[in-house]
């Protein structure tokens, strides 16, 4: 089968496609014919070896895909954070879900991991509650873009989304949010508060880290809590000490997906609502971009230097 061969970590130059052996699934897992592969910002992490876990090559990154299971079924599935980029994959059983004929590969694609990621740093991690105002960072990006739409569903008072250029801002405006704001982190804790009518903001979900997360900590109104799922600029924010969230009652909550998966309640449930929301047009994945496999080094160059927007897809047939 073709696929992204890494033999040494690195930046976008590593991914080379290559014909490798077809994967031999073992007991309790299915292997799927894939017709696209998901990309996320943890695989740019991922092939550099700057994950939250280990890497180690040879790999094939990629840890989402959608296709057919040999007896016929239509799944997207996490492929145990690698293996998603090529033609076939081997996926655990119990991590492949049904997709309802009228969701697109990429409408799927982009809620098996930024879709659930979203939906448990409003419900699970960042706990919102009704009439909370939430900063959405990177709202433009596969996840903010899901955060925004799904903290308007679920009640916020004021959604707050921050985006790099007037384009992505428009982007998150037109899917709900109530003001958008530049995501520079000069001033920006002022253009959060200002942003909220005045009020520092009770929910940040925030991915950049650096400054970024030292504004946001710092826009935080008593018992607001800072969510804390990635660290895009790669660089660490201000140590954080006890005595600044005591002083203020404020939270910080760390997430990452991979401990909610096996976890009764936190996957196939948040997945099953999430699908029927796609379904019904309550939700509205952004498929920001389809690149042919053969040109993943494309696809993370382009993530990475903040060309893109919504879910970015790998069409395995090309």
């Amino acid at each position: 089968m073709r696929a992204i061969h890494v033999t040494e970590f690195g930046g976008p130059e590593v991914l080379r496609p290559v014909e490798i052996p077809d994967p031999r699934p073992e007991a309790g897992r299915l292997l799927i014919d894939v017709s696209a592969a998901g990309v996320n910002y943890a695989d740019t992490h991922a092939v550099e070896d700057s994950y939250l876990s280990r890497s180690a090559t040879p790999m094939v990154p990629g840890g989402e895909v959608v296709g057919r299971t040999e007896d016929g079924r239509r799944v997207v599935a996490l492929a145990d954070l690698y293996g998603g980029y090529a033609e076939k994959a081997s996926v655990r059983e119990d991590l492949a879900i049904d997709v309802p004929d009228t969701v697109g590969d990429g409408e799927a694609l982009a809620l098996i991991v930024q879709g659930l990621t979203a939906w448990h740093l409003l419900r699970t991690a960042g706990r919102m509650a009704s009439g909370e105002s939430v900063v959405v960072h990177a709202a433009a990006g596969g996840t903010g873009s899901l955060a925004v739409q799904l903290a308007k569903t679920f009640g916020a008072g004021r959604v707050i989304a921050t985006a790099s250029t007037p384009e992505k801002r428009e982007l998150a405006l037109s899917l709900g949010a109530d003001v958008a704001v530049d995501a520079d982190a000069d001033d920006l804790k002022a253009r959060l508060i200002e942003a909220n009518e005045g009020r520092k903001v009770d929910v940040v979900l925030e991915m950049t880290g650096g400054p970024v997360f030292d504004a946001s900590l710092a826009a935080l109104a008593p018992f607001g809590r800072l969510v804390t799922y990635g660290m895009a600029s790669r660089q660490a924010p201000s140590p954080v000490h006890a005595a600044q969230l005591m002083g203020r009652s404020r939270a910080v909550v760390g997430f990452w997906l991979m401990h909610a998966v096996g976890r009764p309640g936190m996957y196939r449930e948040p997945m099953a609502e999430l699908l029927a929301m796609v379904a019904d047009g309550r939700l509205k994945p952004q498929v920001g971009g389809v690149y042919p496999l053969a040109e993943a080094t494309r696809a993370h160059e382009d993530l990475r230097a903040r060309r893109t927007v919504g879910k970015l897809v790998l069409d395995t047939s090309r």
